[in-house]
């Protein structure tokens, strides 16, 4: 202390006792754990809605492959007069140098002939109801790859264009339809 005052540096301000390397230690690990409880609770709350609005993002897509879908349909059975195509691979991309056709038209890119997309399994269905040999209706059906992460609603469409869905279960013709 200066001047004998106890307490006091030489400059008239408070002299805080030493503290001990021990004590230094403690404070940094108590404002660490502080911080990680921060960031833990933020994760707690975001985390859930990256995962809700992934799923949404996988639905969305799921219901614009199927719109797309059943457009082509339409394009392809007036184009090539043979009703709607048997399969997905009818309608995807030809060989490259070959000229689209009833077997490769090219309506569609390779992902959706693969049939899965965004976290959705695609399954077309084709019915030749005359016995003709030619697809004259069809359904097609959009069902979550793992149910309640990558989507939670099943999805079903046939040639009327109206998309339907259901959640928790297979969509059927008999489902909620989606409004446009």
């Amino acid at each position: 202390t200066a001047g004998g005052v106890p307490g006091r540096a030489e400059d008239g301000d408070p002299v805080m006792p030493a503290t001990t390397s021990f004590q230094k230690s403690t404070l940094r690990e108590y404002f660490e754990s502080i911080v990680i409880a921060v960031i833990l609770i933020i994760a707690a709350i975001a985390i859930p809605r990256l995962l809700r609005s992934r799923m949404l993002a996988n639905e969305t897509s799921a219901v614009a492959s199927l719109r797309t879908l059943c457009t082509v349909q339409v394009t392809y059975e007036s184009t090539y007069q043979v009703g709607y195509a048997p399969s997905f691979a009818a309608l995807g991309p030809p060989p490259v140098g070959v000229a689209p056709s009833a077997g490769s038209a090219g309506l569609i890119d390779a992902v959706l002939v693969g049939g899965i997309k965004s976290g959705y399994v695609i399954t077309y269905n084709p019915v030749d109801s005359n016995g003709d040999a030619q697809v004259d209706t069809f359904t097609i059906t959009a069902a979550p790859l793992s149910p309640g992460q990558t989507g939670n609603r099943y999805f079903f469409v046939d040639l009327s264009n109206v998309i339907r869905f259901n959640n928790g279960a297979p969509a059927t013709l008999a489902s909620t339809p989606i409004p446009p």
